[in-house]
């Protein structure tokens, strides 16, 4: 399989599969020629114990390197079976017939690979059953690579698959983290834009009210809210570009400033207050969210007389709250818990808490509150 980054081929390896490990039953055939050759003591009998071998070979590697079948009995089972099998044709024929042990042993490394332990023990006492056998039917040049082949393949045959698995897991994780970040980009930009475009639109309808009010008596005081609209329309365009490419960061004294003139434009008095000490940047640019949510409410839902915004800065947190004398959301003329939900999201992500709901007697109440902490910024992101 390949893949190409940056117009450079990469080539990712496939994991070892059972085709990986069946060729290594070759190393049988010189054992099953003098079988056929009848080099062998009853001959039948060895057939049968190689004709097991290989299907208890093949079942155990099979059914360990299968997802659904890895963590069942039937792998150890064939494993357990595939070890009887080999001792009794290695202490049958003996010579040639210890070459079953290293293919044991990479049945054992595949089987077992997630239990290191006992992996590690199993293949010592393979390598010594090589050494004790070999020596039980006569010394032989090769035993000492046999032993060492015995004990080593095993090893290796459960590392290269474990690698694999880990390399893996690791690349299917960086796809979810990946899919993550491609969910929250999308989730601030749908919150920006809501923001934006909401704010502004009823900015423009204020803004157009007044120009139609005014336009039969002063005709200086429309022209001058039409000059508005225009600013307002070419400060959204901007707005929504920095919002795309992820660099908007508002400001709270800025928004203090546009609440004044969008309530007043609106008929509403307002009455702007804040306290405390100068803000962090990440804590200001959200309670300047939370102001420009506020005021699109009041100005869109309410039917306010009068709207009251007080920021009370102090050494650990800051509280903004948002009240007016209105009759709060009307049914059918739209929902403002859409920004409001987002906002609170925003605020519960660095520390804070937004609230609201309806006063006591008449009008409505948005509370906002963060922590005042230099390293919000980070725990926001």
């Amino acid at each position: 399989m390949t893949r190409t980054v940056e117009g450079i081929g990469v080539q990712r390896k496939r994991p070892p599969d059972r085709r990986t490990f069946m060729p290594w039953l070759l190393v049988l055939l010189g054992d099953v020629i003098d079988l056929v050759r009848g080099r062998v003591p009853l001959p039948w009998l060895g057939g049968t114990g190689v004709a097991a071998f290989v299907a208890l070979y093949v079942t155990a590697v099979s059914s360990a390197l299968d997802k659904e079948r890895r963590h069942v009995r039937i792998p150890v089972l064939a494993l357990a079976g595939l070890i009887a099998v080999t001792y009794a044709l290695s202490l049958g024929y003996g010579g040639d017939w210890l070459l079953c042990f290293p293919l044991l042993s990479l049945a054992t490394g595949v089987v077992l690979r997630d239990r290191r332990r006992w992996l590690a023990a199993t293949m010592a006492v393979f390598g010594t059953s090589v050494g004790v056998l070999t020596h039980f039917h006569g010394s032989s040049e090769s035993s000492v690579a046999v032993a060492w082949g015995t004990s080593l393949s095993g090893l290796v045959a459960a590392a290269v698959l474990n690698l694999f698995d880990t390399v893996l897991e690791l690349r299917t994780t960086r796809e979810e983290l990946a899919r993550s970040a491609v969910e929250r980009e999308r989730l601030r930009f749908s919150r920006d834009l809501h923001d934006l475009l909401g704010h502004t639109m009823s900015v423009i309808v204020v803004k157009a009210e007044a120009v139609r009010r005014l336009a039969p008596r002063d005709l200086d005081a429309a022209l001058g809210q039409a000059a508005d609209i225009e600013a307002v329309g070419r400060q959204a365009l901007t707005e929504i570009r920095e919002a795309v490419t992820g660099y908007r960061e508002g400001s709270l004294t800025a928004e203090l400033d546009s609440a004044r003139s969008v309530l007043r434009a609106s008929g509403i008095d307002a009455d702007v207050r804040q306290s405390g000490p100068p803000l962090p940047p990440q804590t200001a640019a959200l309670l300047g969210w939370v102001v420009r949510e506020g005021v699109t409410n009041v100005v869109r839902h309410s039917g306010a007389e009068r709207c009251v915004i007080e920021v009370r800065g102090g050494q650990d947190r800051v509280h903004l709250e948002i009240t007016d004398d209105g009759r709060g959301p009307v049914p059918g003329s739209g929902t403002p818990g859409t920004g409001l939900k987002g906002l609170t999201e925003r605020l519960a992500a660095a520390g804070g808490s937004l609230t609201s709901g309806p006063e006591s007697r008449r009008g409505f109440r948005l509370v906002a509150e963060l922590p005042v902490d230099d390293n919000e910024e980070e725990r926001a992101a």
